[in-house]
C-alpha cells in the first residue's frame, strides 16, 4: 500500500489521472461513437492513480494486456460477430493470455468483451492504440507527480518549512 497524502495531495495525484482520461474521451468522440470502446481506459487510469508502482499497473502490463485485449475481442467478432459466443472467447482468451504472460492488467478483461461487442462497423483499434498510448503518457505523469510530490514532501517539515537538509 502506499502512504496516503493530505487531502491537496491525492487531488493533486488525482488531477492527471483525471485531465488525461477526459483528453482521451474529447478525442474518442471526434473519431467514434464507440465510447464504451474506451472506457475500461479509465479502470485502468484510476488503478495506476491508486497505487502506481504495483506490477499490474507498469507500462508493459497495461499495453500487452490492453493491446491483446482489443485485438483479441476484434478476431472474436470478426469471426464469430458480435455476440456471446465471440464474448466468451475473448474473455477467456484474455483471461488466459494475462496469466500466461505474467501481465495481469483486469481492465483489459472489459476492453476483450468490449472489442466482441462492438455495435457498429467503425474499425476502432488504430483509435484504441492512440488511447492506450494517452494513457502510457499517464502512467509517465504519475510516476513523475509521485517522485515531486516524495521530494517536495522530503525537502518541508510537516509545518510546510523547508527541512534543515533543504538548500
Amino acid at each position: 500500500m502506499r502512504a496516503r497524502l493530505n487531502w491537496k495531495g491525492e487531488l493533486m495525484l488525482a488531477l492527471a489521472p483525471t485531465i488525461t482520461i477526459l483528453l482521451v474521451l474529447a478525442l474518442v468522440e471526434n473519431f467514434s461513437r464507440q465510447r464504451l470502446l474506451f472506457a475500461s481506459l479509465a479502470s485502468s487510469a484510476f488503478l495506476i492513480y491508486l497505487d502506481p508502482q504495483h506490477g499490474t499497473n507498469s507500462v508493459r502490463t497495461l499495453v500487452l494486456s490492453q493491446s491483446v485485449a482489443a485485438l483479441l475481442g476484434f478476431a472474436a467478432f470478426s469471426l464469430l460477430g458480435a455476440g456471446y459466443g465471440a464474448a466468451a472467447l475473448s474473455i477467456v482468451g484474455i483471461i488466459v493470455l494475462m496469466i500466461v504472460c505474467d501481465a495481469v492488467h483486469p481492465p483489459a478483461v472489459s476492453t476483450a468483451l468490449s472489442f466482441a461487442f462492438r455495435a457498429s462497423d467503425e474499425n476502432n483499434l488504430l483509435l484504441f492504440a492512440l488511447a492506450l498510448g494517452c494513457v502510457v503518457l499517464l502512467v509517465v505523469l504519475q510516476r513523475a507527480s509521485v517522485w515531486l510530490l516524495a521530494r517536495l514532501m522530503h525537502s518541508h517539515d510537516s509545518q510546510g518549512r523547508p527541512s534543515s537538509n533543504s538548500p
